[in-house]
């Protein structure tokens, strides 16, 4: 691996810095969120000027061609960016679905006035984007979906459920996979199309985490009408289309996971008390620290892999199947930890423990939530197994039967 940036990379690195010190507030913490005390409204209204102003920059989509609206860069120049972003005060958790998935698939599957139509306007703020792939039976298992769509002369009619689409309550326009052949075996009768998120028989309803957050939501649809010109890719088509989107989701792999949770763990080792003394002079306390430091150098060393691929303009290898695997399950356990450390004035709200708690209580809610989205941990060791470690595959006897015919 090499930790060192290239001189092109450096340089790069050196011009986004300065145009985010002249637009933007540096963070005094790692745990400081811009949004902090915003409603929904405010925050995607602060969002949308981000982002047009990184647009008129030419930072909203880096690793696009320039005839596309982009900038022309690479992956790299891309996972830069994020990391430097990531030390400013900036609306965050908006646009990441819209320019990570939904409109680069937009940009490959749609006809050409719809591409002309929507892409332009994701880019420049105008239009925000959700995904809804997962459903109540169809979650790791994408090729389960049961939302139907029946073809009505040149329109589709939609009815079905998705669940966990995030952002849905602010979004303009989605991508939804439905089902349109239930004849054909489960992976093949997959169809994918550009949903109205306002269209008449679209229901959106918030999922209440328990950290206080609800950026996650149930989206029923009732009849819903689709034109067959908003159709993306062909008839029976949708699972290679949907592969496609899920392939651009490797440009995060510049961390979004947080590596610093050792040095959280050390601040509060050091004000929380056990038996009378801080909690740091326990040597307990010091090695379960050490273990944390440990799990969050490993993150980093797999991230910095896969970084040093993409430098290199290679695609990064198996061990980012198991980042996920490992930084979500260290995650939980390093917040659990500090849990533990606060005793039983941990379960008071970060209000009455400390705001130096209110971080690590929220990221610990969350931290089963990381172990589920995007692919189960059960899920997870399937891949690792089968396409990192080449073992033989889990039995599989639902491929080749009509979807109709299996069992729900």
């Amino acid at each position: 691996m090499d930790f060192r940036d290239t001189p092109e990379e450096a340089a790069f690195r050196t011009q986004v810095r300065a145009w985010l010190e002249a637009n933007a507030q540096p963070k005094q913490s790692d745990e400081e969120r811009f949004d902090a005390g915003m409603n929904d409204e405010e925050r995607v209204a602060a969002a949308r000027v981000w982002q047009k102003k990184k647009a008129a920059a030419g930072y909203a989509a880096i690793t696009w061609p320039k005839e596309a609206g982009g900038m022309g860069g690479t992956p790299m120049q891309q996972v830069i960016y994020s990391q430097e972003e990531a030390h400013f005060l900036v609306p965050r958790m908006i646009f990441e679905n819209s320019l990570g998935q939904c409109l680069p698939t937009v940009a490959t599957w749609a006809i050409p006035e719809l591409k002309a139509r929507h892409v332009p306007r994701g880019l420049a703020g105008d239009e925000i984007w959700c995904q809804l792939f997962s459903e109540p039976a169809a979650g790791s298992d994408t090729g389960g979906i049961r939302t139907r769509a029946e073809k009505q002369g040149d329109e589709w009619v939609i009815n079905g459920q998705k669940v966990w689409t995030s952002g849905a309550q602010f979004c303009d326009y989605g991508i939804l996979l439905a089902r349109s052949d239930w004849d054909k075996p489960k992976q093949e009768g997959l169809t994918m199309f550009i949903l109205d998120m306002r269209a008449p028989g679209v229901e959106i309803r918030p999922i209440h985490q328990m950290s206080g957050d609800y950026e996650f939501n149930e989206v029923f649809l009732t009849d819903v009408r689709i034109p067959d010109s908003h159709r993306l890719g062909p008839e029976c088509g949708g699972w290679k289309v949907m592969l496609s989107t899920l392939m651009h989701e490797r440009l995060s792999v510049g961390g979004s996971l947080p590596t610093h949770l050792h040095r959280n763990l050390i601040g509060l080792a050091q004000k929380a008390h056990w038996n009378g003394r801080p909690a740091i002079e326990d040597s307990r306390v010091r090695a379960r620290i050490a273990n944390a430091y440990l799990s969050q150098k490993g993150v980093e060393l797999i991230i910095s892999k896969g970084l040093t691929a993409i430098s290199k303009g290679r695609t990064p290898g198996p061990e980012m199947s198991i980042l996920k695997l490992v930084a979500g399950k260290g995650i939980l356990d390093i917040t659990s930890f500090a849990m533990e450390m606060a005793g039983p004035e941990g379960t008071l709200g970060h209000q009455d423990l400390g705001s130096e708690w209110g971080f690590i209580q929220r990221l610990w809610l969350s931290a089963p939530g990381i172990r589920l989205a995007g692919g189960t941990d059960e899920i997870q060791k399937n891949v690792i197994a089968e396409r990192v470690l080449g073992l033989p595959g889990e039995v599989r006897t639902d491929r080749k039967l009509p979807f109709r015919d299996l069992e729900r």
